[in-house]
């Protein structure tokens, strides 16, 4: 079968090491069936793959991607893979498994004509999304439901800010927010991105470190050491930045005094459960929220769309159709 895979490890030039090229089709176990790819969207992760993070050497050469949709061919059904792999023996939220990893970790990724998935992380996709819309689920907006669904702790009428607007959990973010009926602010880094993050749903668009008309109630952070000290600033009194990556870097000052004299929560978020999942689902089914999609792309153009990632020139979700 032919799929995308990183054949070496460089942190400086990631798609240095990215191959298109056939690989062996995956022989499931036990418990797992085989998904006939019709869709798979493409994450940070895969960058971080390539440079080498949370990978061996020994693990190579490793097919990217983690988000897929797809005909399981056990069945015939349609699907949604959920892709938080836990232990067998796990039970509960399985983002709070020790053992657990995601597809293009120890096990084969999304990127290819074919994927083995655990046949207990597959949900039925409903008839109202294409598969292109159920791909994007499973890791950015499912981040995103998460985030604002389960960890901020906001309440419909609330401010919230996101930082960092047109990536694909932050404008994911921005819809799930504006359909959930919470007042939505956003920062982009440009007029134009601004300008779109209006567009997704934001009552009002605002430069990185712009001065807001008053401080909001949670801040939803993707972005990192660029835009910690921000969205600190931004806080009410006893609010809460929930925090679920960190892509222009994880290491800024901590500002503790700023944090435990405003009684600031900081709250980590990562990924979530199949139930979430299926929750999420719903929700775009009840309001008609969809994903945006930035563009589709066959699997031979997948390097195009890391790249496009790379240097945040996109709007949403780019889609990979093998």
């Amino acid at each position: 079968m032919r799929a995308a895979y990183a054949s070496a490890l460089n942190p400086d030039a990631p798609l240095d090491g990215l191959v298109i090229g056939e690989r062996p089709d995956p022989e499931p176990k036990p418990g797992w069936t085989t998904v006939r790819v019709k869709a798979a969207s493409l994450n940070h992760h895969d960058l971080w793959t390539l440079r080498g993070v949370g990978i061996k050497e020994s693990q190579l050469p490793m097919i990217l991607g983690g988000d897929v949709a797809g005909i399981d061919t056990a069945t015939g059904q349609e699907v949604v893979v959920h892709s938080v792999i836990s232990a067998e023996d796990w039970f509960g939220d399985e983002t709070l498994d020790p053992g657990r990893s995601l597809l293009s970790e120890k096990h084969q990724g999304t990127l290819a004509e074919l994927v083995a998935v655990p046949t207990r992380n597959l949900l039925p996709k409903p008839a109202e999304l294409s598969f292109a819309e159920a791909a994007c689920l499973p890791t950015a907006w499912l981040t995103a439901y998460r985030m604002l669904f389960v960890n901020s702790g906001l309440r419909p009428g609330q401010t919230v800010l996101v930082q960092g607007a047109t990536g694909g959990v932050a404008s994911a973010c921005i819809g799930l927010a504006r359909a959930g009926g919470l007042r939505v602010w956003a920062t982009a880094r440009t007029e134009a991105k601004q300008a779109t993050a209006l567009e997704l749903g934001a009552h009002q668009a605002f430069a990185p470190g712009a001065r807001l008309p008053e401080r909001v109630d949670a801040v939803l952070e993707t972005v990192g050491a660029a835009t910690w000290s921000h969205s600190l600033k931004s806080l009410r009194p006893g609010g809460r930045v929930v925090l679920s990556g960190a892509t222009s870097g994880a290491m800024p000052p901590a500002e503790l005094n700023r944090i435990f004299f405003l009684q600031l929560q900081v709250i980590g978020s990562t990924m979530g459960t199949k139930a979430e999942l299926g929750e999420l689902i719903s929700f775009l089914q009840v309001t008609g929220l969809r994903p945006r999609i930035d563009r589709t792309l066959g699997l031979e153009e997948a390097a195009e769309g890391l790249a496009a990632m790379q240097t945040g020139e996109l709007v949403g979700k780019i889609v990979i159709e093998p």
